[in-house]
C-alpha cells in the first residue's frame, strides 16, 4: 500500500473561508465617506505631454496650503498633494531629474533635434 493512501494518513486540514467572507472582515455598516472640505483654488496650470492630460493646481484649505497635481487618463483622475512646505525640495528633486536625463543618453530613442 503507498503511504498516502492510508487510512491513517494525515487528517485532512478545513477549508479556509477566503479572507473577504471571514467575519472579522464583514461589516456592519459601510463607511461613511468624509465630508468635504472647502478648498480655495489660488493658481491652476494645465499641461498637455503626449497623451497625458496634467493639472497643476494651487490651492488652500483649513489645514493649509498644497500643490495638487491631477492626471486625467481616460475618464480616470490620479492626484499626488504635496504640501507648500515641501514645495522648494520638490522642485529641487525635479531639477536634479531633468539635469540627470540630459546628461544620460537613452537607450531605445533616436537624440532629439
Amino acid at each position: 500500500m503507498i503511504s498516502n493512501e492510508s487510512q491513517w494518513a494525515r487528517p485532512r486540514q478545513p477549508q479556509r473561508q477566503p479572507y473577504y467572507q471571514h467575519p472579522q472582515y464583514q461589516q456592519s455598516q459601510p463607511y461613511a465617506p468624509r465630508p468635504a472640505v472647502p478648498e480655495d483654488a489660488l493658481a491652476s496650470r494645465e499641461l498637455q505631454i503626449e497623451r497625458k492630460h496634467l493639472l497643476l493646481s494651487l490651492k488652500e484649505n483649513p489645514r493649509g496650503r498644497f500643490l495638487r497635481i491631477t492626471e486625467e487618463t481616460n475618464g480616470h483622475f490620479n492626484s499626488i498633494i504635496v504640501p507648500v512646505a515641501g514645495l522648494k525640495d520638490f522642485r529641487k528633486l525635479l531639477e536634479d531629474i531633468v539635469k540627470a536625463d540630459g546628461e544620460i543618453p537613452a537607450k531605445n530613442q533616436a537624440p532629439l533635434p
